[in-house]
């Protein structure tokens, strides 16, 4: 005996219970033309997209903790950080 099965895709609308959320949806849907389901999928897509290319804070000081490495009096003890300071600031 064969058994056949016989796979149904059942659409259901996408129900929203937020007021202000539902609202939004349906702006979104007057503008593009989309389903709810189609823009909130969008919107969590370029959201993820945006969380996943975000920089930790450790990384976005890194150029900092570089730069202050770098000073030149730093590698220097005979450094004059007032002369420095001067010639930067064209004060001599």
């Amino acid at each position: 005996m064969t058994t056949h099965y016989i796979y149904l895709e059942v659409k259901m609308p996408l129900y929203v219970r937020d007021e202000n959320i539902d609202k939004m949806l349906v702006e979104i849907q007057k503008l593009t033309g989309a389903t709810k389901t189609e823009a909130v999928k969008t919107a969590l897509a370029a959201l993820l997209r945006r969380a996943k290319a975000q920089k930790s804070p450790s990384e976005r000081l890194m150029p900092v903790i570089e730069a202050a490495r770098n000073l030149p009096g730093k590698k220097d003890p005979n450094f004059d950080m007032k002369k420095f300071s001067d010639e930067m600031w064209d004060d001599q």
